[in-house]
C-alpha cells in the first residue's frame, strides 16, 4: 500500500509538470506568431510606403532631356527596392531596416528633383502647381515613413547619428571680376558657396573636407579641366570645388570658390554640400 501511495504521488507531479510544460510551449508559440504578425504587417506597411514613392515619381515630369533620365533612373531604383523588400522575410530586421534607410534616401533624392523642376519651370504655373502638390504629398509620406521608422526602433535602436557634423546657413552667391557680389550672369566671374558647421561636442575633431557640386540651370553638373571624385554613402559622386577645414567641435563657417571656364547663363544655379559623411544642405542662386 505504501509503495501504490508513493507511486500514486510521483505519476500526479509528472502530470503537474507536463501540464505546466505544455502551458509554457503554447506561450512561447503564441508569442512568437504574434511577433511574426507585426513584422509581417510592418513589412507590408513599408511595401506601401514604397508604392506611394514610385506613384509620386510617375507624376514628376519635365522638358529637360538630362532630368528626365536621371528621373527614370530614380524610378527604376524604387521598383527595384519593392521587389527586393518583397522577396525578403519579414523576419530579417537587419534586412528591412537596410530597406527603410535606402527609402529615406530615395524620398530625399526626390524632393531634391522636385525643386530642380520648380525652379526650371517658374513660368509654367499648371507645372508649378503640380510640383508643390508633389511635395505636399512628399511630406506625408515623409511624416508617415518617420512614423514607421519611430515604431521599428523600439525592436532594434543600433543607429549613431549623434558624432555626425551637420550644415546650416548655406548660401551661393555670384562673385564679379571686382571681388563683389552680383546677380547678373554677365557680370559673373565665379561662384561662392558657404555653409556653416555646426557644433558638436562628440564629433571627431581634426581637418575635414567639405565639397560642393553647383548645377547649372540646365541641370548639368559644373566642372572645370579636372575631374574631381570623391566617395558618399557607396558611391563615387563628382564635385566642383572642395575646402579643408580644421574643425575643432565648434561652429566654424568656410566658403569655397568656384571658378570655372564656361559663361554663366541666365536662370537658377543649384548648389549641394557635403562632407564624406553627410549632405549637409542644399541652396539656389537666381541669375539675372
Amino acid at each position: 500500500m505504501e509503495n501504490e501511495g508513493t507511486l500514486k504521488k510521483i505519476v500526479i507531479a509528472l502530470a503537474v509538470v507536463a501540464a505546466i510544460l505544455v502551458g509554457t510551449l503554447a506561450y512561447v508559440w503564441i508569442s512568437k506568431n504574434k511577433l511574426v504578425d507585426d513584422l509581417n504587417g510592418e513589412k507590408a506597411a513599408l511595401t506601401e510606403e514604397m508604392v506611394a514613392l514610385q506613384n509620386d515619381y510617375s507624376i514628376l515630369s519635365t522638358d529637360n532631356d538630362s532630368l528626365n533620365v536621371q528621373l527614370e533612373r530614380e524610378r527604376e531604383k524604387v521598383e527595384q527596392l519593392i521587389e527586393r523588400v518583397k522577396k525578403t522575410e519579414a523576419t530579417n530586421r537587419s534586412k528591412i531596416r537596410q530597406y527603410e534607410k535606402e527609402l529615406g534616401t530615395l524620398r530625399s533624392i526626390m524632393k531634391h528633383y522636385i525643386v530642380q523642376i520648380d525652379s526650371l519651370n517658374t513660368l509654367n504655373t499648371a507645372l508649378r502647381a503640380d510640383a508643390a502638390a508633389a511635395r505636399k504629398e512628399a511630406e506625408k509620406n515623409k511624416k508617415q515613413y518617420e512614423e514607421l521608422r519611430s515604431t521599428t526602433d523600439e525592436y532594434a535602436k543600433q543607429v549613431e547619428i549623434g558624432s555626425v557634423i551637420k550644415g546650416r546657413d548655406i548660401s551661393l552667391v555670384a562673385i564679379n571680376a571686382s571681388g563683389k557680389e552680383t546677380d547678373r550672369s554677365s557680370r559673373a566671374d565665379k561662384l561662392k558657396a558657404c555653409v556653416s558647421l555646426v557644433e558638436n561636442s562628440i564629433a571627431k575633431r581634426g581637418y575635414k573636407e567639405v565639397f560642393i557640386r553647383i548645377k547649372g540651370p540646365d541641370g548639368i553638373l559644373l566642372t572645370d579641366d579636372q575631374q574631381r571624385i570623391f566617395e558618399f554613402d557607396g558611391e563615387s559622386l563628382i564635385y566642383s570645388a572642395s575646402r579643408e577645414v580644421d574643425y575643432q567641435g565648434e561652429d566654424i563657417e568656410i566658403c569655397i570658390f568656384f571658378s570655372g571656364t564656361q559663361e554663366y547663363q541666365k536662370g537658377v544655379y543649384t548648389v549641394d554640400v557635403y562632407s564624406k559623411d553627410a549632405k549637409l544642405g542644399s541652396a539656389d542662386l537666381l541669375l539675372r
